[in-house]
């Protein structure tokens, strides 16, 4: 169990004259200074001679391929907002892909960052190679490969430096084999281990996996053929649902209708299927995220805390896997896991939930990020932003925590920000207020190939 003063003292609650449960002293705009917080975890955690982000600070952590991917985009969105110049972002950018294209790949079980083009999903943080047996994950290359593909085209200058980070982004790019991870013949598999061979499991139904197949679909050197995202939106109707007023495709956590969608801008063009039910896919993740609100409304598991400026599920930290009387009531909780409504809800609230999702809703997320920083932004808002999550239902100091801490009057408080939820934040919120990733991304050739391929048409394709 983490000793409250070190988590206050970790927390960053005293540092940069924030005011607690508001934005900082002087700050007009509390959004910017989220995304401005956000950016800084970036900035400060991320390695800059190999471009190693960590996947949690701070506790000391290996780093995450997907954060990474989350990192290079972070770069640019601070040159436009004046946080850092484009010098010190080309030679982030540069730094990180020198790393990933000398990378060692190989069969090998150690000793190795990845194979076949595909990364491992954690990396030492100090040698940058696999992390003890953790998967060659083909969702988190897909993440990564969202960041090196976005440098790509907004690195764009006729200048040496620049020059060679769009060649690099190109050589990673062609050398992930997609082909290779097909192993029940339709579907992208979710990863293998030298040790075991392939995961069991597919990337076959609508989650966080649209961007993979845009990439697998549309790739010079390995590509998949069409048919597999035909086969895939073919399974789709097995997630339609209507709920809490909203008929959508569902996924519990919201990060599967998020990832994605911060790197490809869907509003207006639609493929077979979804145009078949009349709206796009942006229009999906805009229903999902009401649907969460709803349920958050309705509050059937009675948590602390649930309402209509107070919502937000997805894989997050949790207190620990534990079963505690609260209140009268027997509830379990869970550490790190993918919450969603009525799927492992323990009443841990993760702020990128609805943070990711302000581009799609804005005019239910901007007042559910003030309020939640109001009420519980002693706790919960630090040096870098939002804390990961927090659980206002579990109060007690007894309980068996497995992270974070018990903070009086405000309930259960996660003592980390993690990587790929501080992500979502900063490119939704960029993507909200200027579209910057959005407009970059319609201009990089593999992406509007893959979306042709994949059968989209209309709006900005046209």
């Amino acid at each position: 169990m983490i000793d409250r003063r070190d988590f206050m003292r970790s927390s960053g609650l005293a540092v940069a004259g924030l005011a607690l449960g508001g934005a900082t002293r002087g700050s007009p705009d509390p959004i910017l200074d989220i995304q401005r917080r956000t950016f800084d975890f970036f900035r400060d955690t991320t390695d800059t001679r190999t471009g190693l982000a960590r996947d949690r600070w701070p506790t000391p952590s290996f780093a995450s391929i997907a954060a990474m991917g989350f990192a290079l985009t972070a770069w640019p969105i601070g040159v436009v907002n004046g946080w850092m110049t484009r010098g010190e972002a080309r030679a982030r950018t540069l730094a990180c892909l020198e790393f990933l294209a000398a990378a060692r790949q190989g069969p090998e079980a150690t000793g190795v960052s990845g194979y076949k083009g595909f990364f491992y999903h954690f990396l030492d943080m100090q040698t940058g190679l696999r992390f003890a047996r953790t998967e060659l994950s083909t969702i988190d290359t897909t993440l990564l490969l969202g960041g090196v593909l976005f440098a790509q085209t907004w690195f764009g200058d006729d200048d040496a430096q620049e020059r060679r980070i769009r060649a690099l982004a190109e050589d990673l790019y062609r050398a992930v084999d997609w082909t290779w991870i097909v192993p029940r013949g339709t579907f992208v598999g979710m990863g293998w281990h030298p040790e075991t061979g392939f995961i069991a499991s597919d990337w076959d139904t609508y989650n966080e996996a649209m961007l993979l197949y845009v990439l697998a679909l549309a790739s010079p050197t390995h590509a998949v053929p069409p048919s597999a995202w035909t086969a895939l939106t073919q399974r789709f109707d097995a997630s339609w649902t209507d709920r809490y007023g909203q008929a959508y495709l569902h996924f519990p956590p919201l990060f599967g209708h998020q990832y994605s969608h911060m790197f490809v801008d869907f509003r207006g063009i639609r493929d077979p299927y979804i145009a078949g039910r009349g709206i796009d896919y942006f229009e999906n993740t805009r229903r999902a995220t009401y649907a969460q609100r709803g349920y958050a409304i309705a509050n059937a598991g009675g948590f602390a805390g649930y309402g209509a400026d107070c919502w937000g599920l997805t894989a997050c930290d949790g207190p620990g896997d534990f079963t505690m009387a609260v209140g009268g009531r027997t509830r379990e909780f869970f550490s790190y896991s993918a919450r969603g409504p009525g799927d492992r809800d323990d009443g841990t609230i993760a702020p990128t939930a609805a943070l990711g999702s302000i581009a799609f809703a804005p005019e239910i997320v901007v007042p559910a990020a003030r309020a939640m920083q109001a009420r519980y932004g002693r706790g919960i808002y630090a040096r870098y932003g939002f804390r990961d999550s927090f659980n206002p239902t579990l109060t007690d100091p007894a309980a068996p925590l497995r992270h974070g801490a018990i903070v009086p009057g405000v309930g259960w408080v996660d003592g980390d920000h993690l990587g790929i939820d501080q992500g979502p934040i900063l490119g939704g919120i960029e993507n909200w207020r200027t579209g910057l990733i959005w407009n970059t991304m319609r201009r990089n050739p593999h992406i509007r190939r893959g979306l042709v391929l994949a059968g989209f048409a209309g709006g900005w394709l046209a």
